[in-house]
Order: C-alpha cells, then sequence, then structure tokens
C-alpha cells in the first residue's frame, strides 16, 4: 500500500487560482502521524508500519499506553497499518518518527479513504433510486419496492434491493488532485469531495492508479 496520513475532514471551499478560476476543494488536516510500531517479515509475518493520529490528552487504556511508551510517545485515538512490499522499504522509518503532510506534493493525485455518513432505515426510493408506483388513482403503492420474487424459486433472491440501513460504510475516492499543501498548518487542499462528515476521520494515500509522472 501506498504512504499515507489519518487526518480528518474539516470541510469544502473554493480555491482561486491566479487566472480567477474557482475550483471546489475539500480542506484537510492530514497529520501530524507518528510511526508506533515497525511490523518485519521476520516476526510479524507481514512488512509494514503502525501510524498513530490525534494525541490523547485525558487518561487513556493502560494497554495503549503501554504500548506508545514502548518508542516515547504518548497515546494516540487513532491508529492505522500501511503494508510494505518488503522489509527493505522500512528501512527509512524508524520507531517514534513523525510523518507530516509534506510527504504529498501540489499536482500529484491522492485516494481518501473515509466512512459516509449514517442515514438509518431508507427505502427503495431513497437507497436504491427506485421510481415508485404512481402517484395518483388509489394506487396504495407510491413508495412501495414492487415485487421482490416469483413462485419459483420460493425465496428472495440474495441481493434483491430492498429497504434498509444506508450509509455508515467504507468508500474509497480515487484520483482526486492535490491542489495546495500548507505544510506549517498540515492542511491538504484536494480538488472534489471526499466521503464523511466534517471532523470525521479519513485516511489519505497516494494515488494507486494514477500520478503525475503517469500521465
Amino acid at each position: 500500500m501506498p504512504l499515507g496520513l489519518l487526518g480528518k475532514k474539516l470541510g469544502m471551499t473554493q480555491f482561486f487560482e491566479h487566472d480567477g478560476k474557482a475550483i471546489p476543494v475539500t480542506v484537510i488536516e492530514a497529520g501530524a502521524c507518528y510511526i508506533t510500531q515497525i511490523k518485519k517479515a521476520a516476526g510479524d509475518g507481514y512488512s509494514g508500519i503502525q501510524i498513530g493520529f490525534a494525541p490523547v490528552s485525558k487518561k487513556a487504556k493502560n494497554p495503549i499506553i503501554g504500548h506508545c511508551k514502548k518508542v516515547g510517545l504518548g497515546p494516540f485515538r487513532h491508529f492505522t497499518e500501511i503494508r510494505m512490499t518488503d522489509d527493505k522499504a522500512l528501512e527509512s522509518f524508524s520507531p517514534g518518527q513523525e510523518l507530516r503532510v509534506e510527504i504529498f506534493k501540489e499536482g500529484e493525485y491522492v485516494d481518501v479513504i473515509g466512512r459516509s455518513k449514517g442515514k438509518g432505515f431508507q427505502g427503495v426510493v431513497k437507497r436504491h433510486g427506485f421510481k415508485g408506483g404512481p402517484a395518483t388513482r388509489g394506487s396504495m403503492q407510491h413508495r412501495a419496492p414492487g415485487s421482490i420474487g416469483g413462485g419459483n424459486p420460493q425465496r428472495v433472491i440474495k441481493g434483491r434491493k430492498m429497504a434498509g440501513h444506508m450509509g455508515n460504510e467504507r468508500v474509497t475516492v480515487q484520483n482526486l488532485k492535490v491542489i495546495k499543501v500548507l505544510p506549517e498548518k498540515n492542511l491538504l487542499l484536494v480538488r472534489g469531495a471526499v466521503p464523511g462528515s466534517v471532523n470525521g476521520l479519513v485516511f489519505v494515500r497516494k494515488a494507486i492508479k494514477k500520478n503525475p509522472e503517469g500521465e
């Protein structure tokens, strides 16, 4: 997996270029993150790094305190792991190392992973975009799903689009262009929208499918 940072979505705004063109961007506070553990193939079965984000001001659970204390750090609220190809890729990392927004450059592309807004239990019209039944003449099925299966087989087929819980799912938006990097504030401005609500947790990584060199 490409290198990335945990952060939080701060909201959307417009970025104006020198010619006055307005670009819709999402402001993300990316980092600072700290390496809390190095995973090696010999002992852990795979290569990777574990990073922590958002230091906890109040007392955290003892296992988290002890885990972070091994590398001289305080407890964090959020953790994630980034897989590496092999142990050789870990040579440039060390426990306790700080990772900042400078790992991203203006003009390159990133993938943003977040959790979509939860909308509770919704019907098929809102959840799946069904047209619905007739609006008049006493149809009595204005927003009903209609038939959910025939007589054979006498069961509902798996995967049938029906009413149910909507949102609160892991969503990945790929190939968002980095418009501006503000290292002094750990801010990243990416073109377009990213999943989740304001102050929601996101993971920003270098794009897997697209980058400036591949254009």
